[in-house]
């Protein structure tokens, strides 16, 4: 969810191949056949050399560095008026989520960006009509990296995983330096209320997650 004000304000939206069930929709879910959205703009059939996000893993793989061509159908919905209530707030400040955040200027368009890493890559600007688009981009990737499309601060894909020359993915020292300092970070919130016949268990499982973030701390070359 973005935040518990009511249901809704956060979506995910799943692709199903039948008619909509809870069970399938959790396994697409599992998958990685969604994006989530504040329900003004939506970003479909998310490709990448033709490998289509949340099937057969997310994984595309490549022998060598090159430029990866990436697809979607693309939409969203802004109104003819800008509304500068919402577009001039701070992104601590509610609606975190709302496709007036994304307006450029005093149009009606909107960025659409590839995300590779964490670090935009790539933009495309559309007009938000509401209707469908196609966008394409050319993007180069020179080590293993996730891939994904978003409409900040709207919509966003799951990831495609591009494994170049069959090496695991690293994004950065920083992302690694990162996930080991919220270990300790919540070692020390809730250290305090874990049972006393809990807690030497407790103390291996947190500096097993420790030792996983080091390892692969020690496997990262980018900053």
């Amino acid at each position: 969810c973005i935040y518990g004000e009511r249901v809704g304000l956060g979506r995910s939206y799943v692709k199903l191949d039948g008619k909509l069930n809870y069970a399938d929709w959790c396994e697409g879910i599992r998958n990685g056949r969604n994006y989530v959205s504040d329900g003004k703009s939506h970003l479909l059939d998310f490709k990448a050399n033709g490998v289509v996000m949340g099937e057969d893993g997310s994984e595309l793989k490549l022998s060598q560095p090159g430029t990866l061509h990436l697809t979607a159908r693309v939409a969203a919905r802004l109104n003819q008026t800008p509304n500068p209530s919402i577009r001039n707030r701070r992104y601590n400040e509610k609606p975190y989520w709302d496709i007036e955040r994304a307006r450029i200027g005093e149009t009606r368009e909107v960025p659409v960006e590839v995300i590779v890493n964490g670090y935009p890559a790539a933009k495309q600007n559309i007009t938000a009509d509401g209707k469908l688009q196609d966008v394409a981009f050319d993007v180069r990737v020179d080590r293993s990296s996730w891939v994904a499309m978003r409409i900040l601060p709207s919509s966003h894909t799951n990831p495609i995983f591009v494994l170049v020359g069959d090496k695991p993915i690293r994004a950065s020292k920083r992302s690694a330096e990162w996930c080991l300092k919220g270990v300790d970070q919540c070692w020390s919130q809730k250290q305090k209320f874990i049972k006393a016949d809990e807690i030497e268990q407790a103390k291996l499982d947190y500096e097993h997650a420790r030792q996983s973030y080091r390892n692969l701390l020690a496997e990262c070359d980018a900053e």
